[in-house]
């Protein structure tokens, strides 16, 4: 089995080290070391000539995404930090370099909480950007690829719920988008195609074990005669756990699962003509994937379908997990329709994860596109704000273990360091005075931006696009200086701010969130003013959660084991807590 073991010098430095490998070794990328974006070095010259188009997300999924951008494949790919999507703000910076005024730009985002979160939002900065400076909207499109069928959470509801995750599908995306792109299609076009594959295209995997990340080492283990079914690209738990199996009985069950999925069955009844994918997830040797991919081939065409094209290797990794994800792509019924698809597929593509590298040249410089316009402040101190900013400060130190704890239970138990990683890096801008807490929007934008940098994962963006709502809402009320604050008005404005949250997040009350704090917070103060029964409110709201079925984030995928509350929501009390106590 994988240990924790593994090449590295730092493991605060590891992607940016290796997205510096990969643009070595491939002389057609070019690197934004500061925002961990590749790109291709004749980007300037490209956007002139087809849609572009992008993704991205956590690193420990090589070759995906930076892998793929190429001639025909990605333009360009943005890399967060280890499993952890990349911020809005390396998102933005990624959409306004690769963005083609003449021909629009395709933004292809996997279906996880964070990349959903953060692309959205960079999206929308985007668009308010143009429109700010008297620009019109941009032509931009967005998809989200779900192809995961191994993992289907049956508290969704009408409302979206989580949904599938995105795994090896994605690439199958890349690959008809891009060559449809490259080859002259509009941003029309390039979506529709991108569109058919996601809506065709269903993937399941599993492993002999999970991976181990660096500098945090082997998150479970499984014993040596097992084998997790459904096993996500970041560890998640599969959906069974069972004694391993002859390889020419697991593989054709995987086979059978997708086929047998409604899914599979919403768009294919009966026999049909379909595209193989059998993805390494990162540590199952070559001859071992011979095996499986002609395994694979032979349950394919033993339940009647057509297998029109088979593609073996690795795509869509989870560090280095010893097991295999398995993807059908239904082709249109239509001869013609079918042809298309197939010639999309079938065009080269020069990018590392591909085929063989391609050499371009230098079209010039994109830099200059990627800073956006400068912001100004005026850092300037206020007693209640530093006040307030410490107090909640130390009651996250206080409670960080506790969420930790409860995070382990329901999440992947970086919750509580998180928050804590958050507090201290507004604490120390507050004592540096760094911060404009004179103005409360700009004070309020400028934490924003500080949590971003500190937090990341979902729950940083949670907090982001919150303070960046809040912020707004101040400003539309004219709320320009503290002395024209009151607790209502406090109230009114994050009622506003959650509306906008909730433009991007499907999470509600009772959804086993922070929201479960952060709203009746803010109703109550907006009602009645009341600061101690505002937090009353919340604090009893988080208490709830510990009875709720979780119908978002990853706690969805595993299963309670013991009453518990929140993690996010327990840790937003302590930062509420702290700042009530501070107004007292």
């Amino acid at each position: 089995m994988t240990g924790g073991k593994h090449f590295v010098t730092d493991p605060k430095t590891l992607v940016r080290d290796s997205l510096h490998g990969l643009t070595l070794a491939n002389p057609h990328l070019s690197f934004d070391e500061q925002q961990k974006v590749i790109f291709v070095k004749n980007l300037a010259d490209l956007r002139k000539k087809q849609a572009t188009l992008f993704c991205g997300g956590g690193s420990g999924h090589e070759p995906a995404h930076a892998g793929f951008v190429g001639h025909g494949m990605l333009t360009s790919a943005v890399s967060g930090h280890v499993f952890a999507s990349p911020t809005s703000s390396q998102v933005l910076s990624c959409l306004r370099r690769v963005y083609s005024e003449e021909h629009g730009t395709l933004v292809v985002i996997k279906n996880y909480t964070g990349d959903v979160l953060n692309f959205g939002r960079a999206v929308e900065r985007f668009k308010s950007e143009r429109v700010n400076h008297g620009k019109p909207l941009p032509k931009v499109a967005t998809v989200v690829v779900d192809d995961d069928v191994g993992v289907v959470n049956p508290n969704d509801d009408d409302e979206g719920g989580v949904g599938r995750r995105g795994l090896a599908g994605t690439v199958l995306v890349y690959k008809a988008a891009g060559a449809c792109a490259a080859g002259g299609g509009s941003l029309e076009q390039v979506k529709a195609n991108a569109e058919y594959v996601i809506s065709h295209t269903f993937t399941i995997g599993c492993a002999l074990n999970a991976a181990s990340v660096p500098g945090t080492g082997l998150p479970r283990s499984l014993q040596d005669n097992e084998v997790e079914i459904g096993m996500g690209i970041h560890n998640e738990p599969g959906f069974e756990t069972k004694e391993l199996q002859p390889a020419n009985v697991l593989i054709p069950s995987l086979v059978d699962h997708i086929v047998n999925s409604a899914q599979f069955k919403g768009v294919c009844s009966g026999t049909g003509r379909v595209l193989l994918m059998v993805n390494n997830l990162g540590a199952t040797s070559n001859l071992e994937m011979g095996l499986v991919t002609k395994l694979a081939a032979e349950a394919v065409q033993a339940r009647g379908f057509a297998l029109d094209r088979t593609f073996t290797g690795t795509y869509m990794t989870g560090l280095a997990m010893p097991g295999v994800s398995i993807s059908l792509l239904v082709l249109p019924e239509d001869e013609s329709e079918r042809n298309s698809l197939l010639a999309l597929i079938d065009q080269p593509a020069y990018c590392p994860g591909w085929v063989n590298k391609s050499v371009v040249a230098d079209a010039g410089s994109t830099d200059e596109c990627a800073k956006g316009p400068v912001v100004q402040i005026k850092p300037e101190g206020d007693p209640a704000w530093e006040k307030a900013i410490s107090e909640a400060y130390d009651n996250v130190v206080d409670v960080e273990s506790q969420v930790t704890h409860l995070d382990q239970l329901m999440g992947d138990g970086d919750c509580g360091q998180v928050l804590l990683s958050g507090a201290t890096a507004i604490r120390e801008a507050a004592q540096n005075t760094q911060l404009p807490l004179n103005d409360p929007p700009a004070a309020l934008a400028s934490i924003s931006s500080i949590v971003e940098d500190a937090m990341g994962g979902t729950s940083g963006i949670i907090y982001c696009l919150f303070l960046d709502g809040l912020a707004q809402q101040l400003s539309q009320l004219n709320a320009n200086d503290n002395g024209s604050l009151t607790p209502k008005l406090w109230g009114k404005a994050m009622l506003g701010a959650l509306d906008t949250l909730y433009q991007y997040t499907t999470a509600r009350p009772g959804h086993r969130t922070l929201i479960d704090a952060l709203h009746p917070f803010a109703q109550l103060l907006a009602e009645t003013g009341d600061l101690s029964a505002a937090l009353d409110a919340a604090s009893k709201g988080a208490d709830a959660t510990a009875d709720m079925q979780p119908k978002r984030g990853r706690a969805v995928y595993v299963q309670q084991k013991e009453r518990s509350a929140d993690a996010g929501a327990v840790g937003l009390v302590a930062v509420l807590k702290g700042i009530v106590k501070s107004l007292q």
